[in-house]
């Protein structure tokens, strides 16, 4: 028997062993860290150079693999073949894997990967044209290509259960829209699915037949950003049957089958919360009924997307992209465990090093063998975190990525569950245990909640910015719309009925009519669909609080259906609503003249808002502002706002109507916003906030002469109350330098005198100095400025081209409407776009 002969190889993170005994030459891996790479480690070179036994073996070793496993690297790509126990066991019936070629999109949000630039629409977000679907066999090395297309963009391949089609996104050579095909992988027989001047993503096939994706049909765009929303839609195996189930005005992502037949996806909202923390795992049927948190929302920070189940194990793998996400869905591969409740941050784990956030696209076959994509490689990562590489980019490659590794093989349908929607039904119906019941309801008892006021979140036609701006100054991105109240019964509980498809979202209201509590998230009903919730923000581990009697007191009774607030405007628009009565009431003792208490309650206008908006926003309304969730009682809405104790008829003389008290309480519930109309986004602003200050004041000669040495770096006094457009003569920058004898406020002194010297005196002595008037001169072009532009509350306004080209397109204008001439009320716009997207029964 011949003796055994070993010797050892090291590749990067891995040992191989090389072992000769009785004619046999056997090779294993042995893992002593996280994998990087099988092949082209110079280590490995240098190794087998200086060892002539070893070079000899492994040339042996190597001619008898077969020969694809290196004639990929020889064209510039390359593949490494896998060990049996990998084909034999989670890739069992495995031949091929399939995935992407591709270039990344040209922005860094997570999202804007498709459609047009808001304020210019021949600006694509894709990437640069030219992309290939592929299919890698793992045994031998070979790469084809089942569908290339040099002027394209192909993404989001998803293999049918019969291992036999694939579904997939594809943007063809001369269109700028992505539409869903379908391809035997084979490569026979493309077929597209569905059309229109819309984009479809994220295909999945469905255990009923159906396929459901993400779209931007739903006709809205991205409230903090420049780009176009898709939310989640279903369609026929051949893209008939078209129908939207997520009400959603942001996000939805990278939907994917659970094996108890709901579908997992990412939901990226934000009502009366930060826009940049909560993008979390949800979960609802494939109907669309019992949207429900997965996993997340609660807590902020990180974009949790594509998910999906690992086989076996009741857990999830998916994507943790670092705060308000990246490109291309790049992150920390994480698994979650759902077991003990969607909140649970503990049981969400992180594989690779928690500093590298470049894996994407997760693949789990097991536990402990998970497909990725990493930049232009295609790894392999076990339960450790440890990688190895399968497929490679050659250098030529460089602007290309490989994306959405799949095995390419027959799979077992889930279950399907029953359909719970009635598309005859435009409402559905929600059943609330006990509202008091909640993880932050500390002091509210029982009785005191008296009704909730019912609030829809309106979507965006079109945006212009990453701020709220002129919407709300730090507040809501977007219009809440009053659609009424409904009644709580004493025990807590509430039946209702409500619109179907729409983003809604409660406050509780306590015997005033004051907020108690805000739900800062939304839900929405399906057509027929019956759902129900415990409390409010409780565990979702809860069951409902037991009570008294068999029958929750609402239960008792028919639905109630939502009762309109009489008089109330269903969206608020600052101008018209309430600067009136600030008119009326405040203004006398509040103005340039008297401004009593240091505040200016007129209308005039500044650069983006009025100053009274901006006043009353800073110290007298409690707005959110951008805030976490889930906050207190009582801490935001018109029960935590100054401004309501100010109108209750103990200041002064401000006493106001029962209906202008209703007036401003629901603007405040209402978010606080400014502008009441959606055309005002873009338009009828100067901003003049730079990176490194107030833009005015830095180009401004005169006041770098004056201002600059008592106020080197900032005024302390927002940049909005600086500068009035209305009546430039009453700009604070001018009023406040200027000497009381002269009309002005003597705020700033000269340098040249101290405080309280007999000799002290204004900066400016007089409205004659030559500073004092290249100030007022400035001030009044910047009003000449506006005066052009025309702010939404201005006389003569009309919605900019970007505003009046969407509403072409979604069909609320007509495609000859002429944006100069036509006349065009921004409001009734606005309304017919927000009505066109109601939902319609159908038989």
């Amino acid at each position: 028997m011949d003796q055994a002969r070993k010797d050892a190889l090291t590749l990067g993170w891995n040992t191989v062993e090389i072992e000769v005994k009785n004619g046999i030459i056997k090779l294993e891996t042995r893992r002593s860290g996280p994998m990087k790479c099988i092949w082209g480690i110079p280590a490995m070179i240098k190794r087998l150079l200086t060892c002539r036994p070893l070079f000899l073996l492994t040339v042996l070793c190597i001619s008898v693999l077969p020969a694809g496993g290196f004639a990929r690297a020889a064209a510039g790509d390359s593949a490494a073949l896998l060990e049996p126990e990998l084909l034999e066991g989670p890739f069992v019936g495995t031949d091929e894997i399939i995935f992407t070629v591709r270039s990344v999109g040209k922005d860094g949000h997570w999202y804007a990967n498709f459609g047009y630039w808001s304020s210019n629409a021949d600006r694509m977000m894709y990437g640069r044209d030219g992309s290939r679907l592929c299919a890698l066999n793992l045994r031998t090395g070979q790469r084809r290509d089942i569908l290339n297309d040099e002027g394209g963009t192909i993404r989001d391949p998803h293999v049918h259960y019969d291992g036999e089609k694939i579904l997939f996104s594809y943007r063809k050579t001369g269109s700028i829209y992505f539409h869903l095909y379908e391809i035997n992988a084979d490569g026979t027989h493309l077929r597209q699915l569905t059309d229109g001047a819309f984009d479809d993503l994220e295909p999945i096939y469905l255990p009923d037949g159906g396929i459901m994706f993400c779209s931007s049909r739903c006709k809205r765009w991205v409230n903090c950003w420049f780009t176009q929303v898709a939310v989640l839609y279903r369609c026929d195996a051949d893209g008939g049957n078209m129908r939207i189930l997520s009400a959603n005005i942001e996000q939805d992502n990278t939907p994917w089958m659970l094996p108890d037949g709901r579908v997992l996806y990412t939901r990226w909202e934000y009502v009366d919360r930060s826009r940049v923390q909560y993008h979390h795992l949800w979960s609802m049927n494939p109907d669309g009924t019992g949207q429900m948190i997965y996993y997340g929302n609660m807590h902020p920070k990180t974009v949790m997307i594509d998910a999906k189940p690992i086989p076996g194990t009741g857990a999830v793998v998916s994507v943790f992209s670092p705060g308000h996400g990246r490109r291309e869905h790049a992150g920390a591969i994480t698994i979650v465990n759902p077991k003990r409740g969607p909140d649970e941050l503990s049981y969400a784990r992180t594989l690779n090093r928690k500093d590298e956030f470049r894996f994407r696209d997760p693949y789990p076959l097991s536990a402990d063998c998970i497909l990725a994509a990493h930049a232009r490689d295609i790894v392999l990562m076990n339960g450790q975190g440890r990688t190895r590489t399968i497929h490679s980019l050659g250098a030529e490659h460089k602007d290309y990525w490989l994306h959405e590794p799949r095995p390419l093989r027959r799979r077992k349908r889930e279950p399907v569950i029953p359909s719970r929607t009635s598309t005859g039904s435009k409402t559905g119906r929600l059943i609330l245990a006990d509202v008091t019941h909640g993880r932050n309801m500390a002091g509210v008892k029982r009785g005191q909640i008296k009704k909730l006021l019912v609030m829809e979140t309106l979507p965006k036609p079109i945006n212009h910015s990453g701020t709220m701006e002129p919407i709300s100054l730090g507040g809501t991105f977007t219009l809440p719309r009053i659609l009424g109240t409904v009644p709580v019964e004493p025990d807590g509980s509430a039946y209702m009925e409500l619109p179907a498809l729409r983003s809604l979202f409660f406050v509780a209201l306590d015997e005033n009519d004051l907020s108690v509590k805000r739900m800062q998230s939304f839900l929405t009903v399906m057509p027929g669909e019956v759902t129900s919730c415990a409390g409010c923000h409780e565990n979702r581990t809860d069951a409902a609080r037991d009570k008294p009697g068999a029958t929750l007191m609402a239960m008792r009774r028919q639905p109630s259906k939502i009762e309109p607030i009489a008089g109330i405007p269903e969206v608020f628009d600052f101008p018209r609503d309430i600067q009136p009565i600030l008119d009326k009431h405040c203004t006398a003792c509040h103005n340039y003249d008297k401004r009593e208490g240091g505040l200016v309650l007129t209308g005039d206008r500044s650069p983006i808002y009025s100053h009274s908006y901006v006043t009353l926003l800073g110290r007298y309304v409690s707005h959110g502002k951008d805030a976490v969730g889930n906050l207190p009682p009582r801490r935001i809405g018109a029960s935590a706002s100054r401004l309501m104790k100010l109108i209750d008829g103990s200041h002064y003389q401000a006493k106001l109507s029962a209906r202008e008290i209703d007036y401003v309480r629901y603007w405040i519930e209402s978010g606080a916003p400014y502008a009441g109309t959606y055309a005002a986004l873009g338009t009828g602003m100067i901003n003049l906030q730079g990176r490194d200050g107030d833009l005015f004041v830095k180009k401004s000669e005169a006041m770098a002469r004056r201002c600059a040495s008592c106020h080197p770096k900032e005024f302390p006094v927002h940049l909005e109350l600086r500068y009035n457009l209305t009546r430039p003569e009453q700009s604070l920058v001018l009023l406040a330098p200027l000497a009381e004898e002269a009309g002005g406020y003597a705020l700033c002194k000269s340098k040249s005198s101290g405080p309280g010297d007999s000799n002290d005196v204004g900066v400016f002595i007089d409205t004659d100095d030559p500073d004092y008037q290249e100030v007022l001169a400035d001030i009044y072009d910047l009003k000449d400025d506006l005066d052009r532009r025309k702010r939404f509350d201005m006389p003569d306004f009309r919605p900019d081209e970007h505003y009046v080209r969407e509403m072409k397109k979604y069909g609320i204008l007509p495609a000859d409407c002429n944006p100069n001439t036509d006349p065009l009320d921004a409001y009734a716009l606005d309304r017919a776009y927000w009505k066109s997207l109601w939902y319609h029964p159908t038989n």
